[in-house]
């Protein structure tokens, strides 16, 4: 490798450097785009806190006038959302404790990570329905209606759930298509290598 080769290199590897260090910085424009994540996260809890109260009032009230497998249905509706309401009490609890911050790998991190939460939780939610039908055939089998109104709760349940996963993924996901792509800025090609640094 000759002075001119090596000279090149050393300028190709250091603005390359430069520009992924930049993005390391505070950049413009994502402390907006963490305000809107995390608005939407805590919108989402509010979501499923309020369905998780709804849910233990009516299956409280219910339980009580009933008998049999409709009786199990709202017991398990009541066990089932008091687990809901911590999880979206911790949610929202968590959202609202994070700064919006403007560091495009911290940025980049938590929108990966909450689309990859949401994803992975609709995989349990199918998980959740199967179980509840698998409950529900089991107690249709053996005449155990406490089985079949607990299996009718969990297919509810997921169901919602996995409703829910599905919205608040389809919300982070668009969201996700106005991260600023400051990668575009650095481009390579078969007779060069280009970088446009924006100056503010």
């Amino acid at each position: 490798m000759n002075f001119r080769s090596s000279f090149r290199f050393l300028l190709v590897f250091s603005l390359l450097f430069i520009a992924i260090d930049s993005l390391g910085q505070e950049l413009p424009g994502l402390e907006d785009f963490n305000s809107k994540r995390l608005d939407y996260n805590q919108k989402g809890m509010l979501i499923l806190g309020s369905w998780a109260v709804g849910n233990m009032i009516w299956g409280g009230l219910s339980a009580r006038q009933q008998t049999g497998e409709v009786k199990a249905f709202h017991q398990m509706n009541i066990y089932w959302n008091s687990v809901n309401l911590l999880i979206a009490g911790f949610g929202y609890w968590q959202a609202t404790k994070e700064s919006p911050g403007s560091d495009f790998w911290h940025t980049l991190e938590a929108q990966q990570g909450i689309e990859k939460i949401l994803l992975v939780n609709a995989a349990l939610d199918v998980a959740y329905m199967a179980g509840g039908l698998y409950m529900k055939e089991r107690g249709l089998r053996k005449s155990n209606e406490r089985l079949v109104g607990f299996g009718k709760s969990v297919i509810l349940q997921g169901a919602f759930l996995m409703v829910f996963d599905g919205i608040m993924y389809g919300f982070h996901h668009a969201h996700a298509g106005e991260l600023p792509n400051f990668l575009e800025q650095i481009s390579l090609g078969p007779n060069g290598f280009s970088l446009n640094i924006p100056l503010r």
